[in-house]
């Protein structure tokens, strides 16, 4: 899962980037509030932990924007103020939860750990579908309901697997899938993504699956069932 941390005090942000991918979550960091809102505002982040003080745009106009820009990544907000005025503001914008300064790191990583295992819970028990098509996110198991043949499936040929049938109504630019699997400063060769979409696409034919991830041009990804509608 891909963390956005938005947090001016560099001390603090690097802190907080390593002790998250020590738990082995993807983690980008942004320092003010334009480039935070821009980041976030891409929709890759499972979650977001937004600093209300910064520089250029303050964390309340981040999440209001974000929110009417219908970015659902949870948000988990940090601020110097302890006054529960300013905790209902941020509740009141849809902020997911809200940590006063200082705190101790193993909180944070708490509070991250509970947000994204609701999010998780809300994924019919940890399994997408699509058409005849399951992927369990758990235990990484491709399965066709028609065929009962399953198939392991890993790296980044599950992380793209996965975003394309949560996003299954939708074609996924391939910027987006760049940014959501490789990460915003990525310097990926550009035929890499199309190596893994043509992995995915054996293993799929493999357990026998209707379903198919079509290429649209000049736009991107999305999935299909062949000689069937969805």
């Amino acid at each position: 899962m891909r963390i956005l941390i938005i947090e001016d005090e560099f001390n603090l942000s690097d802190a907080i980037c390593s002790r998250l991918k020590k738990e082995k979550y993807t983690v980008d960091c942004s320092y003010d509030g334009e480039e935070g809102l821009y980041n976030a505002q891409s929709g890759i982040y499972d979650l977001i932990i937004l600093d209300v003080m910064l520089p250029k745009m303050n964390g309340f106009e981040i999440l209001k924007q974000i929110r009417s820009d219908n970015i659902l990544s949870k948000v988990i907000m940090l601020t110097a103020k302890n006054e529960l005025e300013n905790k209902l503001e941020g509740f009141s914008y849809g902020a997911d939860d809200y940590l006063t300064k200082p705190f101790h790191m193993e909180e944070l990583i708490a509070r991250v750990n509970v947000q994204l295992r609701k999010n998780n819970s809300k994924n019919n028990n940890d399994e997408i579908e699509y058409a005849d098509l399951i992927l369990n996110v758990s235990t990484a198991k491709l399965m066709c309901k028609t065929s009962n043949d399953t198939m392991n499936i890993s790296g980044k040929e599950f992380l793209i697997l996965e975003y394309l049938m949560r996003n299954k109504e939708q074609i996924i630019s391939k910027d987006i899938l760049y940014d959501k699997i490789w990460g915003l400063e990525n310097e990926v060769e550009s035929n890499n993504l199309e190596a893994y979409v043509s992995f995915i696409r054996k293993k799929i034919k493999i357990i026998d699956s209707k379903v198919n991830i079509k290429a649209i041009r000049g736009l991107g990804y999305k999935l299909e069932v062949n000689n069937e509608e969805t």
